[in-house]
């Protein structure tokens, strides 16, 4: 809040001094209308001053919208940490202090599982961004059948959210196409896209997901549906920042604000680009993803 503040201090500063140098300089300019040498000095002097009052108050701008991402940033990563940690406590000293049944004991080792695997994504997460942020992070590059991927990573997400098998329909290519890239990589980008399409959904969950190659035969696009909660159109382009979280009651759901982020940055890494798609707010989301195809495709069905 302090820092905030001061921002703001720094900011009304920079307007004010604006409007005094454009004051002083007219009136400067009327008095010395003859003397037109003076006067184009002057207004080149002028134009410097009012350029770095500028380029401050930009500055300051930006210093507080980046200030209050990362206020939010922390609060939603001490949400995302002091929640299940503070349950997983009250299940332990509920076992410790009190004689509970066998199927209620069964029950409590469940949700502690549950929110030990959130804690777990949390954390990763976290890394995954700062070691996104490395220049010199080795890869382990190999051609991925990325259709065996998006279903491992499908697989994946129907068994940690405990869905029914059809939740997530998979429209899958008749040959295995692959890419040049870090598996695990790409793996985080779709099990973090699907975790999100099961995330802004609601009870009645219908994802699916549809892998095809463009209409050249160089890239292959992957297509990701959910019914969802839908995304605001002045949203689109921001929600694969980092720390961005889509603001409104209804849109806010666990989570750090880095998940599209990691998504976008992953993608990028290896030659592709992902667009997002909503008709607004309760229409579900469409998130398209364009990989470059390696020269090697196996054409056994």
């Amino acid at each position: 809040m302090r820092r905030r503040k001061t921002a703001i201090f720094f900011l009304v500063l920079g307007i004010s001094l604006s409007g005094l140098a454009i004051a002083l300089n007219v009136g400067w300019i009327l008095l010395n209308l003859r003397e037109v040498v003076i006067l184009v000095i002057g207004i080149i002097f002028f134009a410097a001053i009012i350029t770095g009052l500028i380029l401050n108050t930009i500055f300051l701008v930006r210093e507080i919208r980046r200030s209050e991402k990362h206020d939010a940033f922390l609060n939603a990563v001490t949400h995302e940490l002091k929640t299940p940690i503070a349950s997983i406590k009250l299940y332990l000293e509920t076992l410790r202090s009190r004689d509970v049944p066998e199927e209620k004991r069964a029950e409590f080792y469940d949700a502690m599982l549950a929110d030990s695997d959130r804690l777990l994504k949390t954390v990763e997460q976290i890394l995954e961004a700062g070691r996104l942020t490395e220049k010199r992070r080795e890869f382990h590059i190999t051609d991925v059948d990325i259709g065996g991927l998006i279903a491992e990573a499908a697989a994946s997400t129907i068994a940690s959210h405990k869905l029914d098998e059809n939740t997530i329909k998979l429209s899958l290519p008749e040959r295995s196409l692959y890419v040049s890239g870090d598996a695990e990589e790409l793996r985080t980008a779709f099990t973090n896209l699907l975790d999100n399409a099961v995330k802004y959904s609601g009870d009645d969950r219908r994802i699916s997901v549809r892998i095809s190659t463009t209409a050249m035969g160089r890239r292959v696009a992957i297509v990701i549906r959910d019914n969802g909660i839908g995304i605001p159109s002045s949203e689109l382009k921001r929600i694969f920042k980092r720390f961005h979280r889509v603001a409104g009651g209804e849109l806010r759901a666990k989570g750090t604000g880095l998940g599209l982020f990691i998504v976008r940055s992953i993608i990028e890494r290896h030659g592709g680009r992902i667009k997002a798609d909503s008709r607004g707010t309760g229409h579900g989301s469409t998130f398209s993803i364009h990989l470059p195809l390696t020269e090697y495709e196996d054409t056994a069905n």
